[in-house]
Order: C-alpha cells, then structure tokens, then sequence
C-alpha cells in the first residue's frame, strides 16, 4: 500500500501560519500520511547573514508542529554541512523511507516557476510529485505552463492545493520583531513567546 509523504523545506525564520495552513491544506487534498517539515542550514539563494542560528530555527520549528500528530520536523538538512538542495535531501530520506512512501513535496508558485534553475531539476522530478500553492502576485499562467512542462518530462504529479493566500512573510515578521511591534497571530504563540525570551532578530 503506497503512503504518502509531505516534504515541506524551507529557512523558516521563522515559522509563521502561512506554512501551517498551506501544510494542512496539502496534507488533506493529497491524502499525506505525514508532512515534515525540513529547515534549511543553508539555502542556496540566501546569504548566510540573513538566516538566523539553525537550532533556533528548528526549535520553533518544533514548537509550531506540536499539536499537530500529522506533522513533524526533521533535521536532516541540519546534519548537512555546505548548502541545503533538494536534491540532497531528496536521495538522504529514499534512503530512510522504504519504497512504499510516494514523496510529495510542498512548494510555492514561485518556486515552481523557478524550477528549471534548481539543481539537477531532472533528479528531483524522478524522486517526487509537487503539492503546489499560490501565492500572492504570483502569474498562475507561468506556473501552469510550468505544471505541464513537469508533468510532459516526468511521471511526476502536479497539484495545485487550494489553499488562501495569506501575505505573511517571514521578513515582515522579523522587521516587527526589530520595530517593537506585535507579532501576535502571525506566529504560532509558542513561537512568539521563544522569539522574545531569545530576543531573536533584534541583532
């Protein structure tokens, strides 16, 4: 019997509701036994400047999840040294998962559109399907051009998740944190209540 597991990578920094509900939404439309949740150590489009202490992000990784038996954080890419791709992680959780588990990775259209650029764009099609969800000011005809281009190369799975696009950013959360302003309901209340006792982001 096929199982169905979420990859759902990201810096995190932090965890914040858009991903929660966007991982809930895929987790029901394409029937995921579990969604984990992958911090990056170092993604390969961000300065290392920008992304804060990995532990800290994987901490509140943790604490968003909790409540949550279908979810799980993983650190995987953590362990890795050097630059986080997908790829990587991809060929490290076939190796921890047995055949049966159909991965299904949870993207944004952004990311979607950019897909040709990642690394070994080829491999990653032939070890996952896509859980894709829109985002603000994103072309929906890019990204569908893109679907069918994937699902043309690959016996890869497209789907759209039809999940509301909620304009939260991590960035815009880190600025509040540095401006004094209210973070509440934007992050999970344990993870508002870590940002603060840690003091993170206003250095």
């Amino acid at each position: 019997m096929v199982k169905k597991l979420g990859i759902f990578g990201g810096t995190f920094n932090p965890i914040h509701m858009g991903h929660l509900i966007v991982a809930e939404m895929a987790r029901q439309e394409c029937d995921l036994e579990k969604v984990l949740f992958i911090p990056a150590a170092s993604p390969p489009h961000k300065s290392d400047k920008s992304v804060s202490c990995p532990n800290h992000r994987f901490r509140m990784t943790e604490l968003a999840i909790e409540s949550n038996p279908y979810f799980k954080a993983s650190d995987i890419e953590l362990k890795r040294e050097g630059k986080s791709y997908t790829i990587d992680t991809l060929k490290n959780l076939r190796e921890i998962y047995p055949k049966e588990y159909e991965f299904w990775m949870i993207i944004g259209g952004d990311s979607l559109i950019e897909f040709d650029n990642w690394r070994n764009a080829k491999g990653i099609m032939e070890l996952c399907n896509f859980a894709v969800y829109m985002r603000p000011y994103i072309s929906i005809d890019k990204c569908m051009a893109q679907a069918d281009k994937i699902r043309g190369q690959a016996n890869s799975r497209v789907i759209f998740v039809q999940a509301p696009m909620i304009d939260i950013s991590s960035t815009d959360i880190r600025r509040r944190v540095v401006q004094g302003k209210s973070i509440r309901y934007m992050v999970p209340d344990p993870v508002r209540e870590y940002i603060l006792e840690k003091r993170l982001f206003i250095n």
